[in-house]
């Protein structure tokens, strides 16, 4: 056996060791977190460090990518992707209370997301305006339909890119019906309810046109809410915007056109229109935390001790929620 050989054996077994020793170690420290859920507390301590703002004039930049929803799972050894509510509402927070903070430049690139979740946001950055008397503004990427709309209707100003798809102003619930399915390969649901609409919604049985009606009612309650946002952020009426919020998407021009947002242009330019309108220089801060280098391997951890059902409800998609959205279901 030559000198490669050996070496290449030996670095064979320190990487089996390290990843064999990982793997009962973690395994172990799931156990524990059964017992009393202090692994969950630690875990949850180094994924939540502080975050460290500029010490001069800056404008905070908050990301909003991906689906609004609050968090089923952060149990991920790669970095975090994606929008995180309860993380994105703590940063709302630490930007209210620092002297240096100057304003909010919300960064959009969204379908939209959780009725509830969009609201909360919503109501926070109203929160922050009224609080501190700094103001937000909104830029939208390549998406800010729906929910990514209705946040937006919490700024002073609002500036799409050109090629920004918007609006999508209405409300979903998508649900799934199995039953000519379940019936043609011999399978029944059996339900057992405490009245006649418990189970309403359930793929498995046919439904039942007052139930069709009642989901409807969840559809257009928070759908005029949606209507009386746009109205109060862009300062239009009720009557004038519910025919443009039949659900349909607008591009950046239509969107200007029908008085949805403010104006078009770069991100660069919609900083320094923001930098002008502050009358001083600012720098454009888009905070970022990174989690103790041991917090990934407690996050697998953590993933050990999932239980199978957890697991399956993180594979399930938003458009099977069977909840009111905000959402833009675009190619679904």
């Amino acid at each position: 056996m030559n000198k490669k050989q050996i070496v290449g054996l030996i670095a064979a077994a320190v990487v089996f060791v390290f990843v064999y020793g990982s793997s009962m170690l973690i395994q172990s420290f799931a156990g524990q977190s059964q017992q009393g859920g202090y692994f969950n507390k630690l875990l949850s301590s180094m994924e939540d460090p502080s975050v460290n703002f500029p010490t001069d004039p800056f404008v905070g930049v908050i990301p909003v990518e991906g689906t609004i929803q609050a968090s089923s799972s952060s149990s991920s050894l790669l970095p975090e992707e994606g929008y995180n509510h309860s993380k994105t509402l703590k940063l709302i927070d630490s930007l209210e209370d620092d002297s240096n903070n100057k304003g909010i430049l919300l960064y959009v690139n969204s379908p939209g997301g959780g009725v509830y979740e969009s609201e909360e946001l919503y109501q926070r950055l109203l929160k922050y305006k009224e609080n501190t008397q700094r103001p937000v503004w909104t830029y939208m990427a390549n998406m800010a339909a729906s929910g990514g709309y209705y946040i937006s209707m919490a700024s002073d100003k609002v500036i799409a890119n050109s090629q920004t798809w918007t609006g999508s102003i209405g409300v979903i619930i998508s649900l799934t019906n199995y039953k000519e399915l379940m019936d043609k390969v011999g399978v029944k649901s059996v339900l057992f309810t405490s009245g006649k609409n418990k189970s309403m919604g359930n793929g498995g049985v046919d439904m039942t046109e007052e139930q069709a009606k009642i989901f409807q009612s969840l559809v257009d309650e928070p759908y005029e809410n949606f209507v009386n946002i746009v109205a109060k952020g862009r300062k239009m009426s009720a009557e004038k915007v519910r025919p443009l919020a039949d659900g349909r998407i607008y591009t950046a021009k239509q969107a200007l056109q029908n008085n949805l947002i403010d104006g078009i242009s770069g991100y660069e330019e919609a900083q320094n229109q923001l930098e002008e309108t502050l009358e001083e220089s600012v720098e454009f801060y888009t905070p970022s935390s990174s989690a103790s280098p041991f917090a990934s391997l407690f996050s697998l951890a953590k993933q050990y001790n999932r239980s199978d059902a957890e697991k399956l409800a993180d594979l399930m998609e938003i458009k099977e929620s069977g909840v009111p959205m905000y959402y833009a279901a675009i190619g679904e």
